[in-house]
């Protein structure tokens, strides 16, 4: 299935594609959507998924305002990864879910602050481009 089509079976075709520059009012989140396995009114999206460790980002479909979508990842063997930048409604609740090694709490305490920090440095720097352009 190519990527037209797959981003065509995800509940993201209803949503309006953006065009003018950065909405004021949304926080892009860039990544490999999936459809949500069990509720419909939910999108997950795989945030760096091609790195060593990819988050699993939840959105509820009514937050996101604007869909675009983005050049393709493609891995070591060539395959593509259909990628979208998605316009979250800011104030809104999302998820981040991580896989991590059972161990020690304190150490898990640690892994959560340094998923937060990845992803926001990643959306400053790309709030800091979209302003630059």
């Amino acid at each position: 299935m190519n990527n037209i089509n797959y981003l065509e079976m995800l509940p993201l075709s209803s949503i309006a594609k953006f065009s003018k520059g950065q909405p004021m009012d949304g926080v892009p989140f860039t990544g490999y959507p999936r459809v949500h396995p069990s509720d419909k009114n939910k999108l997950i999206l795989v945030y760096d998924p091609l790195s060593a460790e990819p988050a699993a980002l939840e959105f509820k479909l009514e937050d996101i305002l604007f869909v675009d979508e983005v050049p393709s990842a493609v891995t070591e063997t060539g395959e593509g990864v259909p990628m979208v930048k998605l316009w979250v409604k800011r104030g809104a609740v999302g998820m981040i879910i991580e896989p991590f090694e059972v161990n020690e709490p304190t150490q898990i305490t640690g892994k959560i602050k340094a998923i937060k920090e990845r992803i926001l440095q990643s959306q400053n720097g790309s709030n800091t481009q979209a302003a630059s352009k």
